[in-house]
């Protein structure tokens, strides 16, 4: 186990001059009215949920903010991916104009990645833009999407592709809610903090492969330790680039080929974080073909990813032409310039680099790691 264990109500700062914001991380912080209190003053707090988490936690943050605001809201939405949509979007937008709230209301978002997504842009538009706080339930969501004021919906020939750049005022991250995460969510999050580690801190990648069991097992030490350690990572990334104008893209590893799954066999019938995990065994390839990383770093990545219940063979999309579908796919992805895909590879170890790649050899990845 690592030395550097954050004691509980850990935060972690992200640094963007006047949309700095904490992230706190810690047990019992959900319910708690002292964790919302530096909040700008509101009448009215709305938070928005989805029918698989409001009934497990709705109740519990409402009476916390109670304290804090005359009126708290509750809007709750499908849940599921192939709801990240405008349809859905509008649900939001319904609930703050039929309660007549201002621009100073807050919005929380109580949830995992797809509701924190759709409250951000809600936020950012809502009056040209209000406040809100992410309050992520899922793993995925505390180590990375709720983080970086990244919000979109998707569309159907692209995942993410309408959305903003908005910074929440406050992540909070209660450790106790993983308690009630489904396996299958917790491992779809453990593909984004593996991904961390290869990108950025390989002690950190040897720190998972270490604790890969713990963190399976919710171990609530490891866990904290995963979630801080990845934040930390982020915040640092964030803070250099807060549009994705070079560096922030290497949080993208295994994204482009885990977005073209997604989209490719309709959203929700696989996880976002299945799609990553399974993208980061095929990015690691393409670095492998490109003579940037050996076959020992190729083969430690997959094992890695399959200790954590991820796939590590990725879907066929098309019986015709099933590489070509990938690259159609992924030309769509936000990376792209000119037509031209751009992949996060693996240069070493630790170091990530985007870059393009012959068609070819991307075509030679896909045909090697899909079924």
């Amino acid at each position: 186990m690592s030395a550097n264990i954050p004691p509980a109500g850990a935060q972690v700062q992200i640094n963007l001059a006047e949309r700095s914001y904490p992230i706190v991380i810690g047990p019992e912080l959900l319910g708690d009215s002292a964790t919302y209190r530096q909040l700008p003053p509101a009448t009215t707090a709305l938070i928005v949920s989805n029918t698989a988490v409001a009934p497990l936690y709705a109740r519990q943050l409402q009476a916390a903010l109670g304290g804090h605001y005359k009126k708290v809201l509750l809007t709750v939405l499908p849940d599921g991916e192939v709801y990240k949509d405008w349809q859905t979007l509008q649900l939001i937008f319904d609930a703050l104009l039929e309660n007549g709230c201002d621009r100073k209301t807050v919005l929380f978002a109580l949830g995992g990645g797809v509701v924190g997504d759709m409250t951000g842009f809600a936020a950012a538009s809502y009056m040209r833009g209000v406040p809100f706080v992410q309050v992520p339930t899922t793993l995925l969501a505390q180590v990375d999407s709720s983080v970086g004021g990244k919000t979109a919906i998707n569309h159907p020939l692209g995942k993410n592709m309408i959305g903003a750049f908005y910074q929440p005022q406050l992540v909070v991250c209660d450790l106790d809610v993983l308690n009630t995460l489904p396996a299958r969510e917790l491992s779809a999050g453990l593909a984004e903090v593996i991904k961390y580690g290869p990108i950025a801190d390989l002690d950190f990648l040897d720190w998972i492969e270490t604790n890969m069991d713990a963190l399976l097992a919710r171990d609530p030490v490891a866990l904290a330790h995963a979630v801080r350690r990845s934040c930390e990572i982020k915040a640092w990334v964030v803070g250099q680039d807060e549009r994705e104008q070079g560096l922030r893209a290497i949080l993208n590893f295994g994204h482009t080929f885990g977005h073209a799954i997604e989209s490719g066999l309709g959203y929700g019938e696989w996880l976002h974080g299945e799609g990553v995990g399974c993208g980061m065994v095929m990015a690691a390839h393409l670095s492998r073909r490109l003579g940037l990383v050996d076959d020992a770093f190729v083969e430690r990545l997959v094992h890695l990813v399959a200790r954590a219940g991820l796939p590590v063979k990725g879907p066929v999309l098309s019986s015709q032409d099933n590489a070509g579908r990938y690259l159609e796919l992924m030309r769509v992805d936000k990376k792209s310039e000119a037509g031209e895909i751009r992949f996060v590879l693996i240069e070493g170890p630790g170091r990530a680099v985007v870059r393009a790649a012959p068609d070819a050899l991307v075509r030679e990845v896909i045909d090697t790691c899909c079924r």
